[in-house]
């Protein structure tokens, strides 16, 4: 089983993510979407089986620094376009494996899908 990670690699969350990943022998492509970008499809893709809520980071500082216009009345679409827009407000990590989708990184949740 091969799995894609989502992200960009000086997040720590991605790296503990990672070394669970090397760790336990799962192989993995990796897709950094601040240098190879990410495509509307996939966010859509991601939206419909978690949630908007759940895909857009509204801790992160690229949100934060939003001018609340862009921060209020937040939707499926205007999340999506925000994200795509600025790929750095999807939450990190994103796994695609087969059969499923994990955003954010909890190592039991890793555990149950992928061992």
């Amino acid at each position: 089983m091969t799995v894609t990670i989502f992200g960009i690699p000086n997040c720590d969350t991605m790296k503990k993510a990672r070394a669970w990943l090397d760790e336990h022998k799962v192989a993995t492509e990796f897709h950094n979407y601040k240098t190879s970008g990410i495509d509307a499809a996939r966010v859509s893709r991601w939206i419909e089986i978690a949630g908007w809520e759940k895909v857009l980071n509204r801790a992160g500082t690229t949100f934060r620094k939003l001018p609340d216009a862009a921060k209020t009345d937040l939707d499926a679409g205007k999340a999506a376009a925000l994200m795509l827009e600025q790929p750095s407000m999807i939450k990190r990590p994103v796994l695609e494996y087969p059969g499923g989708l994990l955003i954010g990184f909890k190592p039991e949740e890793y555990a149950r899908a992928l061992l």
